[in-house]
């Protein structure tokens, strides 16, 4: 498994909560916070516009 660093977890109202991870190869990870071992992963451009998209409110029904 890849060394990761994540962030503190971005919670929404009455959902769950997620983090945002790095690593040293550029790449970006989400996963739900307490099951960091069960992750998505991509590049940090794409993670970063999704959670753009739904921080904008244009996917709120994914959380």
């Amino acid at each position: 498994m890849p060394a990761i660093t994540w962030e503190a977890p971005f919670c929404a109202e009455g959902n769950n909560c997620f983090r945002l991870g790095t690593d040293a190869d550029g790449n970006g990870y989400i996963a739900i916070a307490g099951q960091e071992d069960r992750f998505l992963t991509d590049s940090i451009d794409a993670l970063r516009a999704l959670i753009t998209d739904i921080k904008a409110g244009k996917a709120d029904h994914l959380l």
